[in-house]
Protein backbone atom coordinates (compact mmCIF):
# COMPACT_ATOMS: atom_id res chain seq x y z
CA UNK A 1 0.00 0.00 0.00
CA UNK A 2 1.29 3.58 -1.08
CA UNK A 3 2.56 5.55 1.99
CA UNK A 4 0.29 8.85 2.20
CA UNK A 5 1.61 12.64 2.75
CA UNK A 6 -1.51 12.95 4.64
CA UNK A 7 -4.56 12.13 6.72
CA UNK A 8 -6.85 14.91 6.84
CA UNK A 9 -9.92 13.47 9.11
CA UNK A 10 -12.78 16.29 9.23
CA UNK A 11 -15.76 15.44 11.63
CA UNK A 12 -19.58 16.91 10.68
CA UNK A 13 -22.65 17.07 11.89
CA UNK A 14 -25.20 18.36 9.02
CA UNK A 15 -22.76 20.17 6.51
CA UNK A 16 -24.36 18.69 3.41
CA UNK A 17 -23.76 22.13 1.56
CA UNK A 18 -20.35 23.10 2.22
CA UNK A 19 -18.80 18.98 1.97
CA UNK A 20 -18.54 19.22 -1.71
CA UNK A 21 -16.85 22.57 -2.06
CA UNK A 22 -14.52 21.49 1.19
CA UNK A 23 -12.97 18.24 -0.35
CA UNK A 24 -12.67 19.76 -3.91
CA UNK A 25 -10.57 22.53 -2.08
CA UNK A 26 -8.42 19.78 -0.14
CA UNK A 27 -7.80 17.64 -3.49
CA UNK A 28 -6.97 20.81 -5.33
CA UNK A 29 -4.25 21.90 -2.35
CA UNK A 30 -2.80 18.82 -2.34
CA UNK A 31 -2.40 18.14 -5.58
CA UNK A 32 -0.55 21.17 -6.25
CA UNK A 33 1.54 20.75 -3.55
CA UNK A 34 2.14 16.69 -4.72
CA UNK A 35 1.02 14.91 -1.20
CA UNK A 36 -0.72 11.70 -1.29
CA UNK A 37 -3.50 12.19 1.08
CA UNK A 38 -6.82 10.41 2.45
CA UNK A 39 -9.95 12.70 3.24
CA UNK A 40 -11.74 10.85 5.97
CA UNK A 41 -15.23 12.28 6.74
CA UNK A 42 -16.86 11.49 9.77
CA UNK A 43 -20.23 11.97 9.55
CA UNK A 44 -21.55 12.12 13.31
CA UNK A 45 -25.51 11.13 12.80
CA UNK A 46 -26.42 14.17 10.45
CA UNK A 47 -29.77 14.38 9.14
CA UNK A 48 -29.87 16.35 6.68
CA UNK A 49 -28.08 14.06 3.86
CA UNK A 50 -24.62 14.50 4.87
CA UNK A 51 -23.87 10.74 4.15
CA UNK A 52 -25.44 11.13 1.21
CA UNK A 53 -23.15 13.61 0.18
CA UNK A 54 -20.08 11.62 1.32
CA UNK A 55 -21.29 8.56 -0.58
CA UNK A 56 -21.18 10.44 -3.92
CA UNK A 57 -17.67 12.59 -3.25
CA UNK A 58 -16.06 9.11 -2.74
CA UNK A 59 -17.20 8.54 -6.53
CA UNK A 60 -15.37 11.42 -7.72
CA UNK A 61 -12.39 11.64 -5.08
CA UNK A 62 -11.42 8.19 -4.38
CA UNK A 63 -9.18 9.64 -1.61
CA UNK A 64 -12.52 10.17 0.15
CA UNK A 65 -12.70 7.48 3.05
CA UNK A 66 -16.16 8.34 5.15
CA UNK A 67 -17.20 6.57 8.75
CA UNK A 68 -21.08 7.20 9.29
CA UNK A 69 -21.93 6.95 12.92
CA UNK A 70 -25.81 5.43 13.86
CA UNK A 71 -26.17 8.65 15.81
CA UNK A 72 -24.78 11.90 17.56
CA UNK A 73 -21.96 11.10 19.68
CA UNK A 74 -20.62 14.31 19.44
CA UNK A 75 -17.03 15.92 18.00
CA UNK A 76 -14.90 13.91 20.37
CA UNK A 77 -16.50 10.57 19.62
CA UNK A 78 -15.95 11.47 15.51
CA UNK A 79 -11.98 12.83 16.11
CA UNK A 80 -11.45 9.57 18.01
CA UNK A 81 -12.57 7.18 15.17
CA UNK A 82 -10.98 9.59 12.42
CA UNK A 83 -7.46 9.31 14.38
CA UNK A 84 -8.09 5.78 14.98
CA UNK A 85 -8.46 5.38 11.05
CA UNK A 86 -6.04 7.65 9.87
CA UNK A 87 -2.55 6.09 7.87
CA UNK A 88 -1.10 9.16 6.84
CA UNK A 89 1.97 10.50 7.95
CA UNK A 90 1.07 13.64 9.14
CA UNK A 91 -2.57 13.97 10.49
CA UNK A 92 -4.77 17.07 10.15
CA UNK A 93 -8.13 17.98 11.24
CA UNK A 94 -10.73 20.95 10.24
CA UNK A 95 -13.99 21.23 10.87
CA UNK A 96 -16.56 20.97 7.88
CA UNK A 97 -18.13 24.29 7.89
CA UNK A 98 -15.71 26.13 5.10
CA UNK A 99 -14.34 27.95 8.11
CA UNK A 100 -10.89 26.06 8.33
CA UNK A 101 -8.91 27.13 5.06
CA UNK A 102 -7.25 23.87 3.42
CA UNK A 103 -4.63 26.23 2.24
CA UNK A 104 -2.82 26.20 5.80
CA UNK A 105 -2.77 22.23 4.86
CA UNK A 106 0.97 22.38 3.26
CA UNK A 107 2.61 24.55 6.06
CA UNK A 108 0.95 22.96 9.04
CA UNK A 109 2.68 20.00 7.48
CA UNK A 110 5.90 21.82 7.29
CA UNK A 111 5.77 22.63 11.04
CA UNK A 112 5.65 18.79 11.64
CA UNK A 113 8.44 17.48 9.22
CA UNK A 114 11.23 20.19 9.33
CA UNK A 115 10.63 22.17 12.82
CA UNK A 116 10.24 18.58 14.24
CA UNK A 117 6.75 19.66 16.09
CA UNK A 118 4.68 16.84 17.64
CA UNK A 119 1.33 19.20 17.53
CA UNK A 120 0.74 22.42 15.66
CA UNK A 121 -2.43 24.19 16.55
CA UNK A 122 -4.11 26.98 14.42
CA UNK A 123 -4.45 30.33 16.40
CA UNK A 124 -7.60 32.61 14.49
CA UNK A 125 -6.02 35.58 15.41
CA UNK A 126 -8.66 37.34 13.41
CA UNK A 127 -12.08 36.06 14.14
CA UNK A 128 -15.48 36.61 11.81
CA UNK A 129 -17.65 35.37 15.10
CA UNK A 130 -19.73 37.69 17.18
CA UNK A 131 -18.05 39.44 20.03
CA UNK A 132 -20.55 37.54 22.48
CA UNK A 133 -18.81 34.10 21.38
CA UNK A 134 -15.37 36.26 20.96
CA UNK A 135 -14.92 37.20 24.49
CA UNK A 136 -15.78 33.98 26.32
CA UNK A 137 -13.70 32.06 24.29
CA UNK A 138 -10.66 34.61 25.17
CA UNK A 139 -11.53 34.14 29.00
CA UNK A 140 -12.00 30.16 28.59
CA UNK A 141 -8.10 29.86 26.13
CA UNK A 142 -6.86 32.54 29.45
CA UNK A 143 -7.80 30.19 31.84
CA UNK A 144 -6.69 27.03 29.64
CA UNK A 145 -3.43 27.86 28.89
CA UNK A 146 -3.12 28.42 33.12
CA UNK A 147 -4.23 25.12 33.89
CA UNK A 148 -2.60 23.46 31.15
CA UNK A 149 0.63 25.31 30.84
CA UNK A 150 0.43 25.21 27.35
CA UNK A 151 1.18 28.53 25.64
CA UNK A 152 -1.32 27.95 23.00
CA UNK A 153 -3.95 31.00 22.00
CA UNK A 154 -6.72 29.29 20.79
CA UNK A 155 -7.12 25.46 22.15
CA UNK A 156 -10.80 25.34 20.40
CA UNK A 157 -9.30 26.00 16.92
CA UNK A 158 -10.79 22.64 15.21
CA UNK A 159 -7.61 23.54 12.47
CA UNK A 160 -4.50 21.13 13.85
CA UNK A 161 -1.77 18.69 12.23
CA UNK A 162 -0.16 16.38 14.34
CA UNK A 163 2.53 13.65 14.01
CA UNK A 164 0.78 10.34 13.22
CA UNK A 165 2.21 8.72 16.73
CA UNK A 166 0.69 11.88 18.68
CA UNK A 167 -2.89 10.66 17.57
CA UNK A 168 -2.34 6.90 17.87
CA UNK A 169 -1.28 7.35 21.13
CA UNK A 170 -3.66 10.01 23.22
CA UNK A 171 -7.47 8.67 24.08
CA UNK A 172 -9.95 11.67 23.26
CA UNK A 173 -13.55 10.74 24.50
CA UNK A 174 -16.26 13.09 26.09
CA UNK A 175 -15.54 16.30 25.41
CA UNK A 176 -12.14 16.65 25.69
CA UNK A 177 -11.13 17.48 21.67
CA UNK A 178 -10.50 21.07 22.70
CA UNK A 179 -7.62 19.67 24.86
CA UNK A 180 -5.84 17.96 22.54
CA UNK A 181 -2.86 19.28 23.86
CA UNK A 182 -2.90 19.00 27.05
CA UNK A 183 -3.64 15.03 26.60
CA UNK A 184 -0.36 15.35 24.01
CA UNK A 185 1.45 16.67 26.53
CA UNK A 186 0.79 14.39 29.16
CA UNK A 187 1.47 11.54 27.01
CA UNK A 188 5.15 12.83 26.65
CA UNK A 189 4.82 14.92 23.55
CA UNK A 190 5.66 18.59 24.30
CA UNK A 191 7.03 19.55 20.91
CA UNK A 192 3.76 22.16 20.97
CA UNK A 193 3.39 24.82 18.32
CA UNK A 194 1.28 27.16 17.33
CA UNK A 195 0.15 29.07 13.29
CA UNK A 196 -1.60 31.88 12.86
CA UNK A 197 -4.66 30.85 9.82
CA UNK A 198 -6.85 32.59 7.95
CA UNK A 199 -10.64 32.38 9.03
CA UNK A 200 -13.18 32.52 6.79
CA UNK A 201 -16.87 33.57 7.84
CA UNK A 202 -19.40 30.83 7.78
CA UNK A 203 -21.08 30.25 4.13
CA UNK A 204 -23.29 27.99 4.63
CA UNK A 205 -26.06 27.02 7.72
CA UNK A 206 -25.66 27.67 11.17
CA UNK A 207 -22.92 27.09 13.85
CA UNK A 208 -23.60 24.22 16.33
CA UNK A 209 -22.27 24.87 19.59
CA UNK A 210 -24.24 27.44 21.88
CA UNK A 211 -23.14 29.37 24.97
CA UNK A 212 -23.84 25.96 27.11
CA UNK A 213 -20.14 25.11 25.64
CA UNK A 214 -18.52 26.92 27.69
CA UNK A 215 -19.72 25.53 30.84
CA UNK A 216 -19.24 22.59 29.33
CA UNK A 217 -15.75 23.38 28.80
CA UNK A 218 -15.11 24.60 32.15
CA UNK A 219 -16.33 21.35 33.42
CA UNK A 220 -14.20 19.17 30.85
CA UNK A 221 -10.83 21.26 31.95
CA UNK A 222 -11.25 20.05 35.85
CA UNK A 223 -11.94 16.72 34.36
CA UNK A 224 -8.67 16.80 31.87
CA UNK A 225 -6.90 18.25 35.05
CA UNK A 226 -7.79 15.97 37.54
CA UNK A 227 -7.32 13.05 34.65
CA UNK A 228 -3.84 14.12 33.83
CA UNK A 229 -2.82 13.92 37.68
CA UNK A 230 -5.09 11.16 39.60
CA UNK A 231 -6.19 9.43 36.13
CA UNK A 232 -4.41 6.23 36.68
CA UNK A 233 -4.56 6.41 40.62
CA UNK A 234 -7.48 7.59 41.88
CA UNK A 235 -7.11 6.46 44.87
CA UNK A 236 -3.62 8.96 45.85
CA UNK A 237 -6.68 12.02 45.22
CA UNK A 238 -9.47 10.39 47.31
CA UNK A 239 -8.02 8.10 49.59
CA UNK A 240 -5.43 10.78 50.44
CA UNK A 241 -8.22 13.42 50.95
CA UNK A 242 -10.38 10.65 52.72
CA UNK A 243 -7.37 9.64 55.08
CA UNK A 244 -7.33 13.52 55.95
CA UNK A 245 -10.74 13.51 56.51
CA UNK A 246 -11.04 10.53 58.66
CA UNK A 247 -8.02 11.77 60.75
CA UNK A 248 -9.32 15.38 61.72
CA UNK A 249 -12.90 13.50 62.36
CA UNK A 250 -11.36 11.13 64.91
CA UNK A 251 -8.88 13.40 66.51
CA UNK A 252 -11.61 16.09 67.48
CA UNK A 253 -13.91 13.36 68.36
CA UNK A 254 -11.33 12.11 70.84
CA UNK A 255 -10.76 15.91 71.88
CA UNK A 256 -14.07 16.09 72.59
CA UNK A 257 -14.30 13.46 75.17
CA UNK A 258 -11.06 13.77 76.87
CA UNK A 259 -12.15 17.24 77.76
CA UNK A 260 -15.24 15.38 79.01
CA UNK A 261 -13.84 13.34 81.17
CA UNK A 262 -11.03 16.11 82.18
CA UNK A 263 -13.61 18.30 83.14
CA UNK A 264 -15.69 15.88 84.96
CA UNK A 265 -12.59 14.66 87.03
CA UNK A 266 -12.23 18.43 87.76
CA UNK A 267 -15.51 19.08 89.13
CA UNK A 268 -15.80 21.41 86.08
CA UNK A 269 -19.26 21.64 84.65
CA UNK A 270 -19.62 19.86 81.63
CA UNK A 271 -21.72 19.14 78.62
CA UNK A 272 -23.16 16.06 77.12
CA UNK A 273 -20.99 15.35 74.17
CA UNK A 274 -24.46 14.49 72.37
CA UNK A 275 -25.30 18.38 73.07
CA UNK A 276 -22.38 19.53 71.47
CA UNK A 277 -22.32 20.24 67.43
CA UNK A 278 -18.21 19.72 67.43
CA UNK A 279 -19.23 15.67 68.27
CA UNK A 280 -21.21 15.53 65.38
CA UNK A 281 -19.34 17.55 62.38
CA UNK A 282 -16.46 15.60 63.76
CA UNK A 283 -18.64 12.46 63.43
CA UNK A 284 -19.26 13.68 60.04
CA UNK A 285 -15.67 14.06 58.70
CA UNK A 286 -15.71 10.49 59.58
CA UNK A 287 -17.91 9.02 57.63
CA UNK A 288 -16.83 11.39 54.86
CA UNK A 289 -13.17 10.22 55.12
CA UNK A 290 -14.55 6.82 54.94
CA UNK A 291 -16.79 7.29 51.92
CA UNK A 292 -13.65 9.08 49.84
CA UNK A 293 -11.90 6.26 50.90
CA UNK A 294 -14.13 3.95 49.15
CA UNK A 295 -14.92 5.72 46.37
CA UNK A 296 -10.73 5.94 45.63
CA UNK A 297 -11.04 2.12 45.88
CA UNK A 298 -13.78 1.94 43.63
CA UNK A 299 -12.02 3.97 41.29
CA UNK A 300 -8.65 1.98 41.23
CA UNK A 301 -11.15 -0.88 40.52
CA UNK A 302 -13.15 0.84 37.50
CA UNK A 303 -9.91 1.72 36.24
CA UNK A 304 -8.38 -1.39 36.47
CA UNK A 305 -11.79 -2.41 34.17
CA UNK A 306 -11.76 0.05 31.47
CA UNK A 307 -10.02 -0.73 28.92
CA UNK A 308 -12.80 -0.69 26.63
CA UNK A 309 -14.10 2.72 27.34
CA UNK A 310 -14.93 3.79 23.65
CA UNK A 311 -17.60 1.45 21.60
CA UNK A 312 -19.34 4.05 19.59
CA UNK A 313 -22.12 2.16 16.89
CA UNK A 314 -20.58 3.03 13.43
CA UNK A 315 -22.93 1.21 10.90
CA UNK A 316 -21.72 2.23 7.73
CA UNK A 317 -17.80 2.72 5.96
CA UNK A 318 -16.55 3.39 3.28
Amino acid sequence: MEKLDLSIVVPLYNEAESLPELVAWIDRVARANGLTYEAILVDDGSNDGSWEVVEKLKQSYPAVRGIGFGRNYGKSAALYCGFEAAEGEVVITMDADLQDSPDEIPALRRMILEEGYDLVSGWKKRRYDPLGKRLPSKFFNWTARTVSGIRLHDFNCGLKAYRRKVVKSIEVYGEMHRYIPFLAKQAGFTRIGEKVVEHHARKYGHSKFGMERMVKGYLDLITVWFMSHFGRSPMYFFGSLGTLMFLLGGVTTLWVIVTKIYRQLHDIPVRAVTDQPLFYLAILAVILGVQLFLAGFLGELINRGSSDRNKYLIDRKL
